[in-house]
């Protein structure tokens, strides 16, 4: 498991969400490498029917501490389609706690 694959397992684990910048200083990774990285996640997680992970990162200026567009575009290219962004990532959260517990 990756030092991403930890740090989010433990957020799930902890009802707790992260902003991408915030991830990305304590992993040391710039912005687009972390980009990158949760965009294989999401491959991953979609290729195994699991919940994608990277739902538990926030845009810095999200009110709703929703992820960045680009995590719902992926979504969709990956055939989970996001109508309501903000039902869709509650469900993901809550599917990676329950599944952390």
């Amino acid at each position: 498991m990756t030092r991403l694959e930890e740090k989010l397992a433990a957020l799930a684990a902890a009802g707790e969400t992260i902003t991408y910048g915030a991830l990305a200083r304590e992993l040391g990774l710039r912005i687009g490498d972390l980009t990158a990285a949760l965009e294989t996640l999401m491959e991953a997680d979609a290729a195994q029917g699991r919940p994608f992970r990277a739902a538990l990162c926030a845009a810095r200026l999200s009110p709703d501490s929703l992820p960045a567009q680009g995590f719902f575009a992926k979504a969709t290219a990956l055939g989970r389609p996001a109508p309501d962004p903000a039902a869709f990532t509650a469900s993901e959260r809550a599917h990676l706690r329950t599944s952390a517990q």
